[in-house]
């Protein structure tokens, strides 16, 4: 998990890929977390980008054949690799959609996923154990805050209700006794302080792939009304 691995200073590539959308500024209420306890259930909403991080996890822990609905979204063809029946197909300004409406094997995401890291995949499916719902389109693009955030932004991109704690365990990775909440919210802000670009490379597209940012990542808790406040810096 992207946030996690920060506050670990783990800056691989997943970190790496996650942030080169970026540009220099501040970018306030990012990888934002709603939580709170419903009956039973764990009940977590966030914003879009724990999307493929929820997806994931909750499909390692399936064995089969599952039904699943939604779109994979990319700026590159990924169907030569996709095993399972396209229920949709669409494109616009170089976005291409690719949707899924039946049952597949849960290894056959993971494949696509180990092979195309870089692709937004908005699905949803469920099992005794979790209801994962995702909205079925891409993410809005990454701007700068030019305004001081209000904290009203909602987390409503993704929705997981969960008796899986390992799931809540990475999501809440620095929080003591977080089972024992009644309510969460978590915002990011991620202040991107400058651009490291490679050394002596002049191909535009490989300076791109392999610029670094780097800043300060400041994460805002509230549990139950109790507020903290912590920071991590990273070049990534």
């Amino acid at each position: 998990m992207i946030i996690k691995k920060i506050f670990e200073k783990n800056f691989d590539e997943e970190v790496h890929a996650d942030f080169l959308k970026f540009g220099r500024g501040d970018y306030r209420e990012r990888y934002i977390i709603d939580g709170k306890i419903q009956k039973d259930k764990f009940v977590v909403k966030t914003g879009p980008e724990f999307a493929n991080f929820l997806v994931r996890k909750c499909l390692e822990k399936v064995n089969g054949k599952i039904k699943i609905s939604g779109v994979m979204v990319s700026t590159f063809d990924i169907k030569k690799d996709i095993k399972f029946e396209i229920s949709k197909q669409k494109q616009f300004m170089g976005v291409k959609q690719v949707g899924i409406d039946s049952e597949v094997l849960a290894t056959d995401i993971i494949d696509l996923m180990n092979k195309y890291p870089r692709v937004f995949f908005a699905l949803s499916f469920s099992t005794p154990d979790f209801e994962l719902k995702i909205k079925a389109k891409a993410p809005k693009s990454a701007k700068p805050s030019t305004k001081t955030p209000d904290g009203g932004k909602k987390a409503d991109f993704c929705s997981l209700k969960t008796t899986d704690r390992d799931i809540l365990g990475e999501l809440f990775f620095d929080l003591q006794n977080f089972q024992n909440f009644k309510e969460i919210k978590i915002r990011h802000t991620l202040k991107i302080q400058d651009i490291i670009y490679p050394k002596g490379e002049k191909d535009p597209i490989q300076v791109r792939e392999k610029s670094k940012r780097k800043g300060i990542l400041v994460r805002s808790i509230d549990i139950d009304g109790n507020k903290q406040v912590k920071e991590a810096s990273f070049e990534a």
